[in-house]
């Protein structure tokens, strides 16, 4: 199961901006088919591993998929109802920044017709719009 590093060199991360488009990543490398977002957005570790089991389920028969992002920033939150001041909260889950471009997922050894149904079921666990792409 996806969840966080293994370690990081730091506990807290600044929270950074989204701006421009994905220059890594962003290319099919691994299999035939695959998922490409097509805006920013923070994707959550629960998100990857909801949208890779859907996937998984659904390209039955052999196949293989590739999980292209992993979740290496730690987002803090501060505890309900705390008053202002009193430092940064404890880090509560982890996300993966995604640019427009980036590869989310990429599948082959499968038809083309399984990969598309399996692709926008993981599709449809993201918070982002995207869309299926074949290497050619």
């Amino acid at each position: 199961m996806l969840s966080n590093p293994k370690r990081t060199r730091f506990r807290k991360q600044h929270r950074g901006r989204m701006k421009g488009i994905a220059f890594r990543g962003n290319r099919i490398c691994f299999g035939r088919y695959a998922l490409q977002a097509l805006e920013p957005a923070w994707i959550t570790s629960r998100q990857i591993e909801a949208g890779r089991r859907a996937m998984t389920r659904n390209a039955h028969r052999g196949g293989k998929i590739w999980v292209r992002v992993f979740p290496d920033k730690p987002v803090t939150l501060r505890p309900t109802e705390t008053r202002m001041g009193s430092g940064k909260g404890s880090p509560e889950y982890w996300v993966a920044v995604v640019k427009p471009g980036r590869i989310l997922y990429e599948m082959g050894g499968v038809a083309e017709n399984i990969a598309r149904k399996a692709i926008s079921i993981g599709a449809s666990k993201m918070p982002i719009r995207t869309q299926f792409i074949i290497s050619g």
